[in-house]
């Protein structure tokens, strides 16, 4: 089965997307309320990180500019 390029530029875009995305969440998450790197909460900075590439995915699906100009 062979993936068109639409297809392929999609995913990517997607992915670069998602990926900022999760990015930002935990640099969010990590600066609030922080001391030292022992007081993070490493599983709710995981959580929030993959729920938030999960809205991503998501939104992406509604559509890419970048992807849909070309």
């Amino acid at each position: 089965m062979k993936i068109s390029d639409k297809a392929k530029k999609w995913v990517k875009a997607a992915t670069v997307r998602t990926v900022k995305t999760m990015a930002e969440t935990a640099i969010a998450l990590i600066g609030t309320n922080t001391i030292g790197i022992t007081d993070v909460n490493w599983v709710g900075v995981a959580s929030a990180c993959a729920l938030s590439g999960v809205v991503t995915v998501l939104t992406c699906i509604k559509g890419l500019p970048e992807v849909e100009k070309n």
